[in-house]
């Protein structure tokens, strides 16, 4: 039988979908709430907490499919979704403000987005985006008729809430919440599509003859950082097995990026027109042909790796194993994942899987991954070149 979901705010009680579509939803699947045609999804964050979220857009797309989806995320999300096909009409680049994007707050700023989100009329409203806290008050302010969306016990209550419990993968997290709307999962994984245009500016930038292998060295916390040594460990096996090697990222891995090519070329005994950098060169787009190009992609717990994922590539990904609930990829057949085991800070002890809202950082920034493997590493790599190319999307 369904089970009984809290009462929703106003004192009504949430309609329970029929059994045959709660077995299909990642939690209980609710009633879908009537008259919506404008639909606002609250998503900050980097690129790989926005390929999380793609999978609910598309269930909320395909149970609301007369409804404008409006993505309230971030510059880099505009930028990457601009033009591109899917189920997102547009992105309404989100102020800064506490707990959903850092930076300088500017009141006023602030103020003519909320006017300006009140005037769409949104008639529901997703959060997607932590638990809670800062968000919820945020979404509350949008004026949807209905809102769904996460909850830790300090956060303000919406239409349809679930608990926010830190370990859980971010892809069922989001779909669990898409379940409050009525949507159930038509995808588990994020899809992006890639433009033709996208794939000439790649194939610009590569020989083309060799298999292609992209390293990103990058993310966002430092801790999830595998050393350059062991990712030019793998570079250098690369090229001697006859693959094209381009170490991608922004302008902060630019000398994690310069480090790995140079150690690789000594290691390789050269390399020079097949290994090289192209850190802080490359726009969105660009980017984006260039993983839907390669072979495989290694990387980090980071963006560029949960993109590659998106476009179809398959990848080698260096995790922390608590980061590999949360984020790790699902499949074996084109992803594989490599894990650390430590659950103390190196410096201080600490442990460290007491994290998410609740728990507070030790200030060291050493790898959690350093004992992560280069050979293993590499055997997946090794293995995946061999991959059919008809098993990619």
């Amino acid at each position: 039988m369904p089970q009984e979901m809290p009462a929703e705010r106003g004192g009504q009680q949430p309609a329970t979908a029929a059994p045959e579509l709660m077995r299909r939803g990642v939690g209980p699947v609710l009633a879908p709430f009537e008259g919506v045609r404008k639909i606002a999804v609250l998503r900050g964050g980097g690129l790989g907490d926005l390929m999380f979220a793609l999978p609910a857009i598309d269930a909320l797309a395909a149970a609301y499919p007369q409804a404008e989806i409006v993505l309230l995320g971030t510059p880099a999300h505009a930028a990457l979704l601009a033009g591109r096909p899917g189920p997102v009409a547009r992105v309404e680049v989100l102020p800064f403000a506490p707990g959903v994007r850092p930076g300088e707050e500017d009141p006023a700023a602030t103020e003519e987005f909320f006017a300006r989100m009140r005037a769409e009329a949104f008639d529901l409203a997703v959060q997607v985006h932590g638990g809670g806290r800062n968000s919820n008050p945020f979404l509350l302010r949008l004026g949807a008729r209905y809102t769904v969306g996460t909850r830790t016990p300090d956060a303000a209550a919406l239409t349809r809430t679930i608990p926010y419990v830190y370990y859980q993968h971010e892809v069922f997290r989001a779909l669990e919440v898409a379940n409050l709307a009525g949507a159930v999962p038509v995808s588990l994984e994020p899809q992006l599509q890639v433009p033709e245009e996208e794939r000439r500016a790649a194939a610009a930038l590569h020989g083309g003859d060799r298999p292609l292998v992209t390293i990103h060295p990058g993310a966002t916390d430092p801790r999830r950082h595998w050393p350059a040594s062991s990712f030019a460990e793998v570079a250098a096996r690369a090229v001697a097995a006859g693959c094209e090697v381009l170490v991608v990222g922004d302008e902060s891995d630019k000398a994690a990026a310069e480090e790995i090519v140079q150690r690789a070329r000594a290691a390789a005994s050269g390399g020079e027109g097949v290994l090289r950098s192209l850190a802080g060169e490359l726009d969105l787009g660009t980017l984006t042909g260039l993983l839907h190009a390669s072979a495989v992609m290694v990387g980090n717990d980071s963006g560029p790796r949960h993109m590659a994922q998106a476009v179809g590539t398959p990848t080698v990904g260096v995790y922390w194993f608590g980061n590999v609930i949360n984020a790790g990829a699902m499949g074996r057949t084109l992803h594989r994942v490599h894990m650390s085991w430590t659950s103390t800070c190196p410096v201080c002890g600490i442990d460290v899987t007491q994290v998410g809202w609740t728990a507070e950082r030790c200030e060291h920034d050493d790898s959690f991954v350093a004992d992560v493997r280069a050979g293993d590493v590499w055997a997946d790599v090794e293995e995946l070149l061999a991959v059919p190319r008809a098993l990619r999307r």
